[in-house]
């Protein structure tokens, strides 16, 4: 019957009538359904400094300790949990687990946290938009570091990120959201109120980062009204639909309702229980990944069939540098305990060079030669094969490296916020300044242009290199993505493809730009940690590998890697 409803408030809302809603049984008490408890508490966070807020919790009464029961967290607590109020979430959670439309789900709502003043007669801060609005992985470890370890400390929670589902309203929308989109790995079901994807905070970046990043499982419902806001960030409605078609576009599981209400709860509240049937429904069978052979969605054309990221060696301090030899074997650093490792093509991890002087970055010459940044003795060096150790120049600082078919270096120096040139005799000279950090280093695939990566910035510089080693012709060429939360993009190592792309370490993941110099996909990270360096290896040179904290990963591609011992040029790009 209730299905039945909303196809016709559909049918009316398209028509340009007006729909009353109004709540229906599944949010009234009825005879015979158990009731849940529902219990209140406070909580003062560390992750948002000294900020309080309120939240309940409600147990089922089908909820057994012996078993994990799923889990549901409404941001805005107050505004869901009330029984007379608009949304009435509890009712709805009773019937609906009753009539087993949903699993035995334990409810958490949450308030946003409030900075109380120092006395009565000043003000508080008021941290909702700072913590629903913004566009970063805070809100989630919020609750994966304080909340849901306190309260499972009472109950017995499932961590099966499929049995974790997030709800809000309006910037609690967009926060539900967020929290699932940074930490798929831990929450995959999404409710999502007239939310707010518009440009309160950069939530209106979601529809691009969707077309570009690798798709997660997730499974995202959104309910919005014709008549939504339309203020200085933006258009509610239109950022809904923008949102939904990008979702559409990338192959997620997806369903938008849409209404004829403005920015209130009156049609969320209405469908809320099919919107949670639909939420929940088949569970526990797993939400999957979107898949990687669908159309459109370009990513998929670089990731191989059923390719994901594959552990390939773990337990080490930092790791850094990776490069490929011509056999494909990938050498790495681990800074800190000076070592250098070797990744053999049947994937053994064996002790290349140890006491590596602090070696960061590594890049393989025409030669055969391995070559390092040998920072902690403010050293470039070189090894062969069999590890024996040539001083190239000293008295530098040097973080990443490029050698070119003629066997000329080029490497950074971030202190100095300096690009460096080596030449064949050993001559050194700066031949840039003035980058904030200049971090990763790259060679076209024909060798006429040098790519530099600013951590501190959104742009990879490009220059073009000229007969005589100089650079000349600079712009801020690669526009990377960033989080709302800082401007960085973290940008470190790279690496380029046959055709011009180039890879980069960053802080939202491995991002993939074209030859015009824009992100046309990113990869996930392999973990939660930061990336420090990608390249590509094996013996066809088309699997990426990727060093991320005390972990290397590799991940099987379409395209193939270039090395500094092959001039090629890349196709036309499509501009």
């Amino acid at each position: 019957m209730r299905k039945k409803h909303l196809a016709v408030s559909l049918i009316l809302t398209a028509c340009g009538f007006s729909q009353p809603y109004t709540l229906g049984p599944d949010s009234e008490r009825r005879p015979g359904v158990p009731q849940g408890s529902l219990t209140k508490h406070s909580w003062t966070s560390k992750i948002f400094p000294g900020t309080v807020r309120d939240y309940w919790v409600y147990v089922p009464a089908q909820y057994e300790a012996s078993r994990p029961a799923a889990v549901m967290i409404f941001q805005d607590g107050a505004s869901f949990v009330r029984e007379d109020g608009a949304w009435r979430a509890p009712i709805v959670l009773d019937n609906l687990i009753h009539n087993k439309q949903m699993p035995v789900t334990i409810a958490i709502f949450i308030n946003p946290g409030v900075l109380p003043p120092p006395t009565e007669n000043q003000q508080a801060r008021y941290n909702r938009s700072f913590e629903y609005d913004s566009v970063s992985d805070r809100y989630a470890r919020f609750l994966l570091e304080e909340i849901l370890p306190e309260v499972g400390k009472r109950y017995n929670l499932s961590s099966d990120p499929n049995d974790r589902g997030l709800a809000g309203s309006s910037s609690g929308a967009i926060c539900a959201f967020t929290a699932a989109w940074f930490r798929p790995d831990q929450f995959r079901r999404v409710l999502s109120f007239i939310g707010s994807y518009v440009n309160l905070r950069g939530g209106h970046q979601y529809a691009s980062w969707i077309r570009k990043a690798e798709p997660k499982p997730l499974r995202v419902f959104l309910q919005d009204g014709s008549n939504d806001l339309n203020i200085y960030a933006g258009h509610w409605f239109l950022g809904n639909q923008d949102l939904y078609e990008a979702l559409k576009y990338a192959g997620y599981e997806t369903s938008f309702v849409v209404g004829s209400e403005g920015h209130n709860s009156k049609h969320g509240a209405a469908i809320l229980p099919d919107a949670l049937r639909w939420l929940w429904k088949d569970h526990p069978k797993p939400i999957a990944k979107p898949s990687t052979q669908a159309d459109r969605h370009f990513v998929r054309s670089i990731l191989a069939a059923g390719s994901e990221w594959e552990l390939v060696s773990q337990g080490h301090k930092f790791t850094e540098g990776p490069a490929a030899d011509r056999q494909g074997r990938v050498f790495f650093t681990d800074i800190p305990n000076h070592r250098i490792y070797r990744i053999g093509l049947d994937g053994s991890v064996t002790v290349f060079k140890e006491d590596s002087g602090g070696a960061n970055g590594l890049m393989f010459g025409p030669d055969g030669r391995l070559y390092a940044c040998q920072n902690a003795r403010k050293r470039i060096v070189a090894y062969t094969p069999d590890g024996a150790e040539s001083v190239l120049a000293e008295g530098v600082n040097s973080n990443d490296l490029v050698v070119t078919h003629k066997g000329e270096i080029y490497f950074t120096d971030p202190p100095g916020k300096r690009v460096w040139f080596l030449d064949q005799k050993g001559n050194k000279r700066v031949v840039h300044e003035g980058i904030e950090f200049p971090n990763g280093i790259m060679l076209s695939p024909d060798q006429s242009l040098l790519t530099v990566a600013d951590s501190r910035g959104k742009w990879v510089r490009s220059f073009q290199i000229q007969p005589d080693g100089s650079l000349a012709h600079e712009q801020p060429f690669y526009r990377l993505e960033t989080g709302d939360d800082s401007s960085a993009s973290g940008a470190d190592g790279m690496t380029m493809d046959s055709e011009g792309f180039l890879y980069v370490a960053t802080r939202l993941g491995v991002q993939i730009c074209d030859q015009p110099g824009r992100v046309v996909a990113i990869l996930d990270k392999p973990h939660s940690g930061p990336l420090s360096n990608v390249t590509f290896g094996g013996a066809d040179r088309q699997t990426l590998f990727v060093t991320a904290g005390d972990r290397v990963y590799k991940r099987r591609l379409t395209r193939q890697g270039v090395s500094s011992w092959t001039i090629i040029k890349p196709p036309q790009p499509r501009l």
